[in-house]
């Protein structure tokens, strides 16, 4: 009997160690840890050329991805039946950033309203359709402010602003790089958990790496248009900072519904709210700042 226990405990102990990941720097080798820089670097250059040429190449491209996220977030809060609730979501921000290029072409500030009424009437019809059916009446119309307000917002920045394609690229830049800084540092020096309550994975250390990565990403593209790299850091410090709450809060609303992803549509990443959750807290935050308040940093000159 000793023999067979042994020799089962050994087999038990092989197979083991067959299915724990390899460690490579701290990092666990798996497909996923291979797929996330892969389709990383894929969106990241579709997101580029999105951007440079603006327009409704921009438009499309934002659209596309907010859709596909106000699919998952109905999914989320209603289950099987959020048909529905995701085509009114689609449909507003489709008809809303395709809308301000076209106001933000016209020159008319008459028309300026339009394309966020659009998304008021997505949220009260949203509202309706929840009332009717029973279902969370808040989080279906909360997708229009979560979603549908940050993705008008960057086509808005795009579309204004003289200096809106390098304002977007800093800002995607440095929330790209806080990404990656995060991953990589919190892996390597580990550490304190940041709130292990809402995401357990996350350090303090991986926190301030990245938002030295994305102080860095900032002031890496002001510098490359010969613009202040300091404006570059404070810019890509304070985007890495809202980013990294917009980062919790998906967080939070997973734990809420007990999800660990918003999805499976992108591989290494998960869903796409998975994604771009940083960047639906930053952009409202830098249309503020841009379009409100007509702060440029790239026309405010060397320090």
């Amino acid at each position: 009997m000793s023999g067979v226990s042994n020799t089962v405990t050994a087999q038990n102990r092989s197979d083991m160690a067959a299915r724990s990941p390899r460690k490579f720097l701290g990092f666990d080798v798996t497909l996923d840890w291979l797929m996330r820089p892969l389709f990383g670097f894929a969106l990241a250059a579709i997101a580029i050329a999105a951007t440079y040429y603006g327009g409704f190449w921009f438009a499309a491209f934002i659209a596309v991805g907010a859709s596909a996220a106000a699919r998952e977030w109905h999914r989320m809060w209603s289950g099987a039946g959020y048909f529905w609730f995701a085509a009114v979501s689609i449909a507003a921000i489709v008809i809303s950033t395709a809308g301000e290029v076209l106001v933000a072409k016209s020159g008319n500030p008459q028309l300026f309203g339009i394309p966020w009424l659009i998304l008021v009437g997505a949220i009260l019809l949203n509202f309706a359709l929840a009332f009717t059916r029973g279902r969370t009446m808040f989080w279906h119309a909360a997708s229009m402010v979560y979603i549908g307000v940050p993705a008008l917002c960057l086509v808005a920045i795009r579309e204004v602003p003289a200096n809106g394609v390098w304002e977007l690229f800093a800002l995607f830049f440095a929330v790209w790089l806080t990404d990656t800084g995060a991953l990589v540092t919190g892996n390597l020096l580990k550490g304190p958990k940041l709130w292990p309550a809402l995401s357990p994975n996350k350090t303090w250390s991986g926190s301030i790496g990245g938002a030295i990565a994305g102080a860095l990403g900032g002031a890496g593209v002001f510098l490359s248009l010969q613009s202040s790299p300091w404006h570059g850091a404070a810019l890509g410090l304070a985007a890495s900072a809202i980013g990294q709450l917009g980062d919790l809060f998906e967080s939070f609303l997973k734990r809420k519904v007990g999800r660990k992803n918003s999805g499976s549509l992108i591989p290494g990443h998960g869903g796409v709210l998975d994604r771009i959750d940083s960047m639906l807290f930053v952009a409202p935050v830098a249309a503020l700042m841009f379009l409100i308040f007509n702060v440029d940093p790239f026309a405010l000159g060397l320090p």
